[in-house]
């Protein structure tokens, strides 16, 4: 069923600089975010965007109805089809050289699009997917037609039992959030992205791993024969991509709290703390002048924000819970 998902891409244009500062820069679009993410049947009832108040964030807001979420992979995802070519020739080296995938037209399906934000969405704005799409898995076996079970792929996000019914050469898959490809051969692979390496799990299915770059390290697309994966590392700043997890992690702990300072246990590092006590101090003002007020105190041309809307698919009949995704997409490292 064909909806449409509110993107606010969030590009980098400098390096990461003071802590607090660039946190402050990031929490400003994640707050705006939540705000034009809330029912409009509930900000109406208020008086309209302009008199949400922070300490009515915790009430008004309800994860999974009306959500916001920060969707990493949507930065490749989006590069790719943009035919970024950096991009484009390590995704290409990684399916030709070690996956041996063939074909020309390289292209990306947005698999599972923030899934702690309780959506499973397939992003096939060109209805990617045939009935003769194959999955390479790597296993000597004849590839599986990957339309047949995107529906048990998408189940198996909430249901764990759904996951048993899988075919034991894709158990895994469910945890891909890319399937990268070629379109002229109808070829794919299961494709995981992370944004911090040590966090890199292999699973039956998934064939590639999308990393950042660690500068200082090798580069090169290396495979990991304990995961089972091909490591594939992009020129993409990776302290710019944690950046966004933090302040992510602020502010869902800072509305956990009735948007006051949380317990030293829910959020114990300093800098932390001192954004959310920024943020205590001003909970009784609205959302709007509250993002207009942080604005001196965050890191200057960190982030350029722009708006943009992406037709997606949504498995089976359900309507999305996540209706504005919040996209970092980091400068590339050269």
């Amino acid at each position: 069923m064909p909806e449409i998902l509110n993107v606010r891409v969030e590009q980098q244009l400098n390096e990461v600089g003071d802590e607090v500062s660039a946190i402050i820069a990031v929490i400003r679009p994640i707050l705006y975010g939540l705000l034009h993410a809330l029912k409009q049947e509930v900000v109406r009832e208020v008086g309209g965007y302009a008199e949400v108040k922070l300490f009515m964030l915790p009430r008004l807001y309800r994860p999974g109805d009306g959500d916001c979420g920060i969707c990493f992979e949507y930065a490749v995802h989006d590069a790719i089809r943009r035919r970024d070519q950096p991009i484009i020739e390590k995704v290409n080296d990684s399916m030709r050289r070690y996956c041996r995938v063939p074909g020309q037209d390289t292209s990306s399906i947005l698999f599972g699009a923030e899934k702690s934000g309780a959506i499973q969405l397939l992003e096939t704005a060109e209805n990617l997917l045939t009935d003769d799409s194959r999955l390479l898995t790597g296993e000597q076996a004849q590839p599986i037609k990957l339309r047949r079970y995107i529906n048990m792929l998408s189940a198996a996000f909430k249901k764990p039992t759904t996951r048993l019914a899988l075919p034991y050469s894709i158990s895994g898959l469910w945890k891909a959030d890319l399937f990268l490809g070629m379109r002229d051969s109808d070829r794919w692979v299961g494709t995981t992205v992370k944004i911090n390496p040590r966090h890199l799990e292999g699973a039956k299915g998934l064939r590639i791993a999308i990393v950042p770059s660690q500068q200082g390290r090798n580069d090169r697309i290396q495979v990991d024969h304990g995961k089972n994966l091909v490591v594939c590392p992009l020129p993409y700043d990776g302290a710019f991509m944690e950046l966004f997890y933090v302040a992510w992690g602020i502010v869902q702990q800072f509305i956990a709290a009735d948007a006051k300072l949380p317990r030293e246990v829910s959020l114990p590092i300093a800098s932390h703390r001192m954004v959310a006590k920024l943020l205590e101090d001003r909970r009784e003002f609205p959302l709007i002048d509250i993002i207009e007020s942080l604005a001196p105190l965050a890191q200057p041309e960190l982030l350029n924000s722009a708006e943009a809307q992406d037709r997606i698919d949504t498995l089976g009949d359900v309507t999305p819970d996540l209706t504005t995704v919040i996209a970092p997409v980091s400068r590339e490292i050269v």
